[in-house]
């Protein structure tokens, strides 16, 4: 399958059933303590950059991914991919979009909390060259979370 990565604002009604089946995709696999989600919102924010991933045959979004960007990082948040399309290739091209933009925006490293019951994101993470790390910003150390990074040449 083909995607198509552009920039998206979250509140729109076809990206919000997105983000409520990423919502409760999430709730199955951990307690709501454990759960990191930004809200629409958040994702609204001016630090924050919101893409959507098309299948180019039918124009249907299958996944998302936001970068929020801070002073000396960027991180990804709320990437999610339709389960159907898992394996296709819309994660791997969000993470390349996300990886881009954060150099255009001259971002020395990327980082992530994922989910530690979610071994295919762990993959396609390690895959890429994202390496585990210690939790960061607000995050406190939590047994389902996992905490990596990518440190990003210049562009």
């Amino acid at each position: 399958m083909k995607y198509e990565i552009s920039l998206a604002t979250p509140d729109q009604p076809t990206v919000i059933q997105l983000l409520e089946l990423s919502d409760a995709y999430y709730a199955e696999l951990y307690p709501a303590e454990s759960n990191h989600l930004l809200d629409v919102d958040a994702l609204m924010n001016d630090n924050t950059h919101f893409f959507v991933a098309r299948d180019i045959e039918d124009a249907r979004i299958v996944g998302c991914a936001a970068l929020v960007s801070y002073s000396d990082y960027g991180e990804i948040k709320r990437m999610f991919v339709l389960p159907e399309t898992r394996g296709t290739g819309a994660g791997r091209d969000l993470l390349c979009v996300l990886e881009q933009a954060a150099r255009q925006f001259k971002l020395p490293f990327l980082r992530l909390e994922t989910g530690t019951a979610q071994p295919e994101a762990i993959g396609l993470y390690k895959a890429e060259g994202y390496k585990e790390i210690e939790p960061f910003g607000d995050y406190k150390r939590d047994p389902l979370s996992l905490f990596m990074e990518k440190e990003l040449e210049a562009v």
